[in-house]
């Protein structure tokens, strides 16, 4: 809430009319670099994580990327990845108002341009294009430029996907960049798609793994809890790839059951006076193991 006095200190600058001044550039007045953007909090909070992770891991994996989503796609999350001596990859905002470099001649006077055309991201000249292809009325058109942004110093290399279906003629696009301007736009692509991996372990985490039902809030237990979710979910992936080989539609909750089902089986063996003999107990092995399968469990093996 605004006290008084800033209240009416508010209404005499509202009231106090503007000055005119004379068009151009101020007399006396010099060129100013333009100001270095201010890393926010959140930002701040990514670069210590970012810090400490590179020197964890010290010369074992050199980084040269750092894949952020749109939420990311400014200027001042370029110059925290510069800072932590990494390449930015992340997506612009559809709406971005992006220029071509300027390659004209110099005016003779005063700084030299460099911004050139206005680029709309829809009607890119062809002489940018690299790959299309056309899938169940889809039209897809990949676009890969040099582009300036005027919120970013430097050149950013751009890559525009457009869709367009052939059938309504609606058209949707998107903005890819990087800060390394001699990374292909394949490249480019595969590497921002990467990011929806990271959205499916936290879905798996979550989902089959325990994420969200630990109830403490004691900093060294969720750090332990969140991170032994995210262990099991690397340990069902491995599992299941093993086990794929054979079983083809195995899914993480057909794999709980199975291990469910061999718990309960060794803890009920162990009640029994005696062990069955081997071809029984692969029988009922096979037989409890599938019970909660979502995919059915392998046929019975036929007694020798």
């Amino acid at each position: 809430m605004r006290s008084p006095e800033q209240k009416a200190a508010q209404k005499a600058k509202a009231a106090k009319p503007a000055s005119k001044r004379k068009p151009g550039r101020p007399k006396g007045s010099s060129t100013k670099a333009r100001p270095t953007p201010e890393l926010s909090p959140e930002l701040t909070r990514v670069q210590s994580l970012i810090l400490a992770l590179l020197g964890r891991i010290g010369g074992l994996l050199p980084l040269t990327y750092l894949l952020l989503d749109g939420h990311f796609g400014t200027a001042a999350a370029l110059q925290m990845a510069c800072a932590c001596k990494l390449q930015l990859i992340g997506k612009l905002r559809a709406d971005s108002a992006l220029y071509l470099p300027y390659d004209g001649p110099y005016a003779g006077r005063g700084p030299k341009r460099i911004y050139g055309d206005k680029l709309p991201p829809r009607c890119i000249p062809e002489r940018y294009l690299c790959q299309r292809s056309t899938e169940k009325d889809i039209e897809t058109r990949i676009y890969q430029l040099q582009a300036r942004h005027k919120t970013f110093a430097q050149l950013l290399n751009l890559v525009c996907i457009v869709k367009t279906n052939l059938k309504t003629q609606a058209v949707a696009h998107v903005l890819v960049f990087s800060s390394d301007l001699a990374l292909p736009a394949d490249k480019l692509i595969d590497w921002y798609c990467l990011r929806f991996h990271l959205e499916f372990t936290f879905r798996d985490a979550k989902q089959y793994c325990g994420l969200e039902e630990f109830m403490t809030t004691n900093p060294t237990r969720v750090t332990n809890a969140a991170n032994l979710s995210l262990f099991m979910v690397n340990l069902v992936e491995r599992l299941l790839r093993e086990v794929r080989h054979e079983q083809e539609e195995m899914s993480v909750l057909d794999l709980k059951a199975h291990c469910r089902g061999a718990k309960y089986l060794e803890e009920t063996i162990k009640l029994l006076p005696e062990t069955p003999d081997a071809s029984l107990l692969e029988r009922i092995i096979t037989k409890v193991v599938g019970i909660g399968r979502i995919h059915a469990a392998p046929a019975d093996p036929l007694p020798a």
